[in-house]
């Protein structure tokens, strides 16, 4: 693994940094599981887009620069170095296109990618249900065949920004009589088409970032069945690939929360604020953890680059960057101590990493994926 960056890539960085720079919106921008705040959010997305750095690891034809993987870890460290927020269209962006990519058709990639890239269609993923979360092949929600598509029914829960998203990507169950992980499809849903009905659910902090979509008898036409009919668990395996694994949650997102972690402890410490010594063992093993997420990815892109593919330890990344993510803002809550602010960003980042080891599928769920297929553990 050799993690010397070449003179393209040294100049890549010195590019983005500067643009980011020149372009990027007064911050903080307001939270984007609001209306309002969402909107503001969508538009910096649109600036994104139009320098070019809205995709930058897609083929230029979508929007993209077609730069390599290396070059997209690098973009990262620079957009949250900068201070800029999680992207709004994450789902789409990271989570859809890698399986469209892969599965799509042609029509599909040309019709769906420039349109997610520029924002002007947004997406969530309809997957959890009331009573599937994590049991994904759970899902009662169904398909049933008409005329050149399927009638949708069901209903899909904890749609992250469901509320302000324009379609949404899910599965539905196909063939009810088939085994519980066959007789889904993959379907991609216009949230705007006749039978949708979407309610806002609001979150402990008060903003509505999930939603509950309700389909009644939704006509989705044959051109939006991704990857083939009764192939959805395959596919849907893919998308979980990228939201357990490499794409949804760059190191670059935890180096710069530990830059501002170390940034606090020192002024802590030198207005003599840290009563408890052992904050600072606390401190560097926060930054170890982030320095071991970040070699571990690099290891992972070194073998992608080499050919090969993202496969069951995906589940590995997704325990280790959910609970580092508790660790780092327990440590700076503990930092911060009774001068903690009710609304400030170190709480608001707690609420948030508390959900972590639970969407993405339970760390629970994912030890068991990581000591059975990583492991080669014998089931019980």
């Amino acid at each position: 693994m050799d993690l010397t960056e070449s003179d393209a890539e040294r100049a890549f960085r010195a590019e983005a940094r500067a643009w980011l720079a020149a372009n990027k919106p007064p911050l903080p921008l307001p939270s984007g599981d609001t209306a309002d705040g969402f909107a503001v959010n969508r538009a910096w997305e649109r600036t994104l887009f139009e320098g070019g750095w809205a995709v930058v690891s897609w083929p230029e034809e979508y929007g993209g620069r077609g730069a390599s993987l290396w070059e997209w870890l690098i973009f990262e460290e620079e957009y949250y170095a900068a201070g800029l927020p999680q992207r709004v269209a994450q789902n789409g962006i990271f989570l859809l296109a890698p399986t469209v990519f892969e599965f799509g058709t042609a029509e599909q990639r040309d019709r769906i990618l420039p349109r997610m890239a520029g924002v002007e269609d947004l997406w969530c993923q309809g997957w959890s249900e009331p009573d599937a979360g994590s049991d994904l092949a759970g899902i009662k929600s169904r398909a049933v065949r008409d005329e050149g598509g399927w009638r949708l029914s069901g209903q899909k829960t904890w749609t992250t920004r469901g509320a302000f998203c324009t379609h949404l990507f899910g599965l539905f169950r196909t063939d009810p009589e088939a085994e519980r992980h066959r007789g889904m499809t993959y379907f991609l849903v216009d949230l705007r088409a006749p039978g949708v009905s979407v309610r806002p659910v609001d979150k402990l902090d008060g903003d509505a970032g999930f939603a509950e979509v309700f389909l009644d008898d939704v006509f989705v036409p044959d051109a939006d069945v991704l990857g083939g009919v009764n192939r959805g668990w395959e596919v849907a395996m893919a998308t979980t690939g990228s939201e357990r694994g490499l794409s949804l949650r760059s190191p670059g997102r935890f180096a710069a929360v530990v830059a501002r972690l170390i940034e606090l402890f020192r002024e802590r410490d030198a207005a003599e604020l840290v009563d408890d010594p052992a904050l600072r063992l606390d401190v560097a093993d926060r930054w170890m953890e982030a320095e071991a997420y970040r070699l571990a990815t690099d290891f992972t892109v070194t073998r992608l680059a080499a050919g090969a593919r993202l496969g069951p330890e995906s589940s590995l990344n997704k325990v280790w960057w959910s609970e580092m993510d508790i660790h780092l803002h327990q440590t700076a809550l503990r930092l911060l101590g009774a001068d903690a602010d009710l609304d400030g960003p170190w709480l608001r980042g707690y609420q948030f990493a508390l959900a972590g080891p639970i969407y993405a599928g339970t760390n629970e769920i994912q030890r068991n994926v990581i000591a059975e297929r990583v492991l080669g553990m014998p089931r019980k």
